[in-house]
């Protein structure tokens, strides 16, 4: 069993550094995540969000029972923001602003981004050079759709290297990182950042200031 790094500790939560292919439910392979960080622990775990099992980064997992529905209702308010950054090759079609559309099931498990906005899949981004031919971007969904943000980086014809699934670079990785998670809890603020993968183009990444928004 691989062994799982936690980034920040707190009586009713942990968040865990989630690596890369990990995943969420458990597989023919291995289990899933929060049971291999609760037989790491030796303690009872309970999963309030996901990431897909490609993601890595900050994945918030409850203590307790009655923790897990105070978190968990955070995020079905929307009151706890997510920062992801992503690496993706070629020009987009625009460099910052608002990607807003429902999302529709298409074959093989894909989705797709429509103009229509009944329901609609929200994110914030900027982008910026990394080198020649790649740019990083930092992403704020502001709605937890599945495969939202690789959906909404194909739709600007920047699929993320390493998503071969929606057209994006041939790499070893997704290039698909939640970098950060701020909410308030308990009568507290938290800003917690996850240390970025060792490997492709993250480490090409500039030095990020963890204090830093997407709203700037």
């Amino acid at each position: 069993m691989r062994e799982l790094s936690l980034v920040f500790h707190h009586p009713d939560f942990y968040i865990l550094n989630k690596p890369a292919g990990a995943p969420m439910h458990a597989n023919d392979l291995e289990a899933g995540i929060v049971t291999q960080l609760a037989e790491q622990l030796n303690e009872t775990l309970f999963p309030v969000h996901r990431l897909d099992t490609p993601t890595s980064g900050a994945l918030l997992i409850a203590r307790s029972s009655t923790s897990a529905a105070a978190l968990s209702e955070l995020f079905a308010r929307r009151a706890i923001r997510k920062n992801y950054l992503a690496i993706a090759a070629g020009k987009p079609n625009k460099k910052q602003g608002l990607i807003k559309g429902d999302m529709v099931n298409a074959r093989r498990g894909n989705w797709r981004l429509l103009h229509t906005q009944e329901n609609p899949a929200v994110t914030r981004f900027f982008s910026y050079s990394l080198k020649p031919g790649y740019r990083y971007y930092v992403l704020h969904p502001e709605t937890g759709k599945t495969h939202q943000l690789r959906v909404a980086l194909k739709s600007i014809g920047a699929p993320i290297c390493g998503d071969t699934r929606y057209g994006g670079e041939t790499a070893d990785y997704l290039h698909l990182h939640a970098w950060q998670l701020q909410f308030d809890y308990a009568g507290e603020s938290f800003c917690i950042t996850a240390p970025l993968p060792n490997y492709g183009l993250f480490n090409e990444l500039p030095e990020l200031d963890p204090t830093s928004t997407t709203d700037e």
